[in-house]
């Protein structure tokens, strides 16, 4: 059986606690919008894409429960407007909450305009039905990321492969709807018999890539390698690592990516190294408002996920600690491009080449 980050069917949802991973695979169930808000704070689940299903199924149960106004069409637009405001305000740096919130938000309003006597019931259903269909859409874009990711890879390569990969985070099955974009890349390649290894950081303070990329990638026997954040250079110099792939949180208009701390280094000692250095995202998560990576709001976390470890002190517990959750990479260190589901781009003409396929 595959692992999934969420489990949904029409009034249900579950979300899959990876705080207990991979200790303990615990399903809990979410009712409504409260319980998706703090799972995405507390990082029950994490990844751009599985935040953004998490917190729009959440609000489908709770208008499959009968939540919100039932005789005013007005007065449910604006239930869903204030459900999605909330949501957006669990964790700030992800812009794939924000695009989809804006996006349902759009296509409600063209529905209640150009469907005279739409009754709120019907509104309701169609509403449902929407975010239903964002399940399946997920999943279909990551495989074509996956796919055009391993094309362009092997196109670089002499020979054809098979490749070494290095990879940060977790950015599979555990932070999407399935399959994964980073690690679609890397089960795009090992299902096409092009794989040698994935090199997996730990990813450091909460450990994604030890406690669940290492995890999903065993569970379906693709080789992986866990390595200390600190030996990524390393790696890359005496492993011959082909290629580094890893996910993105936001995207800014010129190509700057934000990612989970750590990933600006890895940037660096690939360019030094002249390793291609890829993004793979959604182009959902692209925010064409803002003009540089400079202007990403980035999360900061509690300090105690640097000075305890499962409750045991690792440090002081009264030293400065300073924990963002996420860091940016300019887009001239994006060497290999940014992997979406319409195929790979440069940083710098990302932005335009979506506009012009009408998805920004």
């Amino acid at each position: 059986m595959a692992l999934e980050s969420l489990r949904y069917r029409r009034g249900s949802l579950e979300v899959l606690n990876q705080r207990l991973l991979p200790g303990q695979l615990r399903y809990e169930r979410v009712g409504g919008v409260e319980r998706a808000w703090g799972a995405i704070r507390d990082m029950e689940v994490r990844g751009a894409p599985a935040i953004a299903l998490l917190g729009c199924l959440s609000l489908a149960v709770e208008l499959a429960g009968g939540a919100g106004p039932q005789e005013d069409l007005g007065a449910l637009e604006a239930f869903v407007g204030q459900r999605l405001g909330f949501l957006l305000s669990a964790r700030p740096t992800a812009a794939n909450l924000g695009r989809e919130a804006q996006r349902l938000r759009g296509w409600l309003r063209k529905k209640v305009e150009e469907t005279p006597g739409v009754t709120p019931q019907e509104l309701r259903e169609s509403i449902i039905e929407y975010i239903e269909g964002l399940l399946a859409k997920d999943r279909r874009d990551n495989r074509s990321i996956g796919a055009h990711g391993a094309e362009h890879i092997l196109g670089g390569v002499p020979g054809g492969g098979p490749v070494t990969l290095l990879t940060h985070c977790n950015t599979g099955t555990l932070a999407t709807a399935g399959y994964g974009t980073a690690l679609g890349v890397v089960r795009a390649l090992h299902s096409g018999g092009s794989l040698s290894r994935v090199f997996c950081t730990e990813t450091r303070p909460f450990h994604q890539g030890s406690r669940l990329s290492a995890l999903e990638l065993r569970h379906d026997g693709i080789p992986v390698t866990i390595i200390a954040d600190s030996a990524a250079a390393a790696a890359m110099r005496e492993h011959g690592v082909h290629a580094v792939v890893v996910g993105a949180d936001r995207v800014a208009a010129n190509g700057d990516v934000a990612n989970k701390i750590g990933t600006f280094q890895l940037a660096l000692a690939a360019r030094h190294l002249r390793i291609p250095f890829y993004v793979a995202a959604p182009s959902s998560s692209c925010d064409p408002t803002l003009a540089s990576g400079r202007l990403i709001p980035i999360e900061e976390r509690p300090g105690t996920e640097l000075t305890q470890l499962g409750g045991v002190l690792l440090a002081e517990p009264e030293v400065d600690v300073w924990n963002p959750a996420f860091d940016v990479t300019p887009h001239e260190l994006i060497t290999g491009g940014i992997i979406t589901e319409w195929g790979v781009f440069p940083p710098s003409q990302l932005c335009r080449e979506l506009a012009e396929r009408g998805e920004q």
